[in-house]
């Protein structure tokens, strides 16, 4: 997943953020069945008495959304979003959607949500993966007409001195009889307007990284003619076998998303020049533009047959040799 490194998602981390390392460290396997009462560190957690789980309620509606991103599951989680968030969710990038929903329970791998008790006998959610357990404790909600909010404490499981305790407040509205998530801390998740950064964060990874593969694909070329004489008749032609060795159909040259022509959301184009495609006079090609334009890229990339860099916004279309140079 490409680093999203642009202010909203930065101002959404401050309400959220802290190393993962500490639990990982805390915990090397899960162990679901110990429980015991969250540390507060002496914070005003008063609202976190019993919550009866009412069916509909902010807090089933908040243990729900917990679960869902857990198990990094978009067709649940996209249930618990307003309409406006829920359009610009599904417009998101699969890295950005998965980013969005880690957020939520601060962990990288997905898990399996579980319901359980602790020794005052509040309810927790547990979320397990192989490397940490976490455990969130959901606190009473405190409803203003269609809008409310809840107090959340989440910590690793084994964390019984309270290192890592975050709490967090969430915000819900009610939409269409049923609740929808508002807000982070004091932050409104305006997914619309993050949509917008987070596609430019994206392209500006993607781009990054295109002349590198453009490289790549070069130096693989040039091996295969080294090799075996001629030019390759395609980039597949330069992935690794199915099985067996290196061979001319399949010379292994190449890791499989660029032989496939497709890797960091740009789409790879390799062209022989010429009638011949034999000995060192043969001359190729390169070109990469944007797999969706606008949304994982805008320039379009373009090596000429000297091996000279081109790139030009050209709406998504090949570049070539007349578009400015890459200094």
């Amino acid at each position: 997943m490409h680093p999203l490194p642009v202010r909203s998602f930065l101002l959404l981390a401050l309400f959220l953020t802290f190393s993962l390392a500490p639990l990982a460290a805390q915990e090397s396997s899960s162990n679901p069945q110990r429980t015991h009462a969250p540390v507060t560190n002496g914070a005003n957690i008063a609202d976190m008495a019993p919550v009866v789980e009412v069916p509909g309620s902010p807090a089933v509606a908040l243990r729900d959304v917990l679960s869902a991103a857990c198990s990094q599951n978009e067709k649940d989680f996209t249930q618990f979003l307003t309409l406006r968030s829920r359009q610009s969710f599904s417009r998101l990038t699969p890295a950005a959607r998965l980013a969005l929903m880690k957020r939520f329970v601060l962990l990288n791998d997905p898990g399996k949500p579980t319901l359980a008790v602790n020794t005052e006998g509040r309810a927790l959610l547990r979320c397990v993966t192989p490397a940490v357990t976490t455990e969130t404790q959901i606190g009473r909600a405190q409803v203003h007409d269609n809008v409310a909010f809840l107090s959340m404490e989440l910590h690793a499981s084994l964390d019984s001195n309270g290192t890592n305790v975050r709490q967090i407040t969430m915000g819900l509205v009610r939409e269409d009889g049923q609740w929808k998530l508002l807000s982070l801390g004091l932050l409104l998740l305006d997914l619309p307007s993050l949509e917008v950064e987070w596609d430019s964060a994206e392209i500006d990874a993607n781009e990054s990284t295109v002349i590198l593969g453009m490289e790549k694909i070069s130096d693989a070329v040039e091996s295969y003619r080294r090799s075996y004489t001629r030019l390759p008749e395609s980039l597949a032609t330069l992935g690794p076998p199915a099985q067996g060795a290196a061979n001319a159909g399949a010379a292994g040259l190449l890791e499989s998303d660029l032989a496939a022509g497709l890797k960091n959301g740009y789409v790879f184009h390799y062209v022989i020049l010429g009638a011949s495609a034999s000995g060192a006079p043969a001359k190729f090609e390169l070109a990469a533009t944007p797999a969706t334009y606008g949304r994982t890229g805008r320039r379009s990339f373009f090596r000429d047959s000297a091996g000279t860099f081109h790139a030009a916004d050209r709406q998504g279309v090949i570049g070539s040799e007349g578009d400015p140079r890459l200094k």
